[in-house]
């Protein structure tokens, strides 16, 4: 299992820069706009681009075409949008993979697995969603689990990824993930401790 780590509660610069020495495969990069969900996100990008990390992009946003194309420039591995918010998901996925980019989608805790079936056969991600998007620090749902073993049981070729409410205990239900994002629980702590107590449970 990959560990991305959220820099989402993360607000010194100090603090963003030294993730580049530390041992998480991802930067999960959560970006809101204020609209699709009630916060918005300051853009870091300039330092964010300096880390030399593997990039997960994470789109709360309604407009998800210009996000793409912005956040397109950091060059990441995979760019995830919400199935919520757009009309044609399929050509959001295309669009995305004629960057080079692999295409994630992601579903809020009421959407069901129905709702994405038509498109796992296209995209290279597809992101659980384990508290309602657009807030750190909440508490696992325990209905992500139920989804993530539904998607396994799919035997597809995209990754499954979880993200919200993960630490020591909780990611003991996720196990079965290819990817695992973690904020609060890193960033509320010392990271490298924190990070170890992390990995203990892969």
């Amino acid at each position: 299992m990959k560990l991305a780590l959220s820099v989402l509660q993360i607000k010194d610069e100090e603090k963003l820069k030294s993730i580049k020495y530390l041992d998480v495969d991802y930067i999960h990069l959560d970006i809101m706009d204020g609209i699709f969900v009630p916060n918005k996100t300051d853009d870091i990008s300039d330092i964010i681009k300096t880390l030399d990390k593997p990039i997960d992009v994470h789109l709360m946003v309604s407009d998800v075409i210009s996000y793409i194309n912005k956040y397109a420039l950091l060059h990441p591995e995979f760019i995830t949008f919400h199935v919520e918010a757009v009309k044609d998901p399929i050509e959001i996925i295309n669009y995305i993979k004629s960057k080079n980019i692999k295409a994630g989608i992601s579903i809020k805790p009421n959407t069901s697995i129905d709702e994405i079936k038509d498109y796992l056969d296209l995209v290279d991600l597809v992101l659980v969603m384990s508290v309602e998007p657009g807030y750190g620090g909440q508490k696992y749902l325990d209905s992500a689990t139920n989804k993530i073993n539904e998607l396994k049981a799919y035997n597809g070729k995209f990754k499954i990824e979880v993200d919200g409410g993960i630490n020591d205990e909780t990611i003991k239900n996720v196990t079965s993930c290819d990817m695992v994002v973690v904020g609060s629980y890193i960033t509320n702590g010392d990271y490298e401790t924190q990070i170890k107590k992390i990995k203990n449970n892969f």
